[in-house]
């Protein structure tokens, strides 16, 4: 044999010479806010490499809560959620996400 090598990808799923070597997962991230700065609504996507619960909290720049946009069990895979801040001050505020796996937060801007 010369050596030949045929890589395939499917569902995830690459293979090589007819047996599958690894399979391939998307990772687990919070996206920045767009837009960003925005008055009144902005989006949120996020992406979770598993099945799990997933929690996404709003915060001021004081740390105190303002709204949570997502609380529960989400399939994996990429989604998005609105976060609407019509009654809210212009300001700095943050975005947390959690999973019982990862932990990241970003900063958004509203500007009215």
């Amino acid at each position: 044999e010369t050596g030949d090598v045929a890589i395939l990808t499917t569902d995830g799923k690459v293979t090589v010479a007819g047996d599958c070597i690894l399979p391939l997962s998307a990772s687990t991230r919070l996206e920045q806010n767009t837009p960003n700065p925005f008055n009144p609504s902005t989006e949120i996507a996020y992406t979770i490499a598993a099945d799990e619960h997933v929690k996404i909290t709003v915060f001021d720049a004081l740390g105190r809560d303002v709204e949570v946009l997502v609380d529960e069990f989400v399939n994996a895979g990429t989604h998005r959620v609105t976060f609407n801040a019509r009654n809210l001050p212009s300001g700095i505020y943050y975005y947390r996400m959690e999973t019982p796996t990862f932990t990241d937060m970003k900063k958004m801007v509203i500007a009215k």
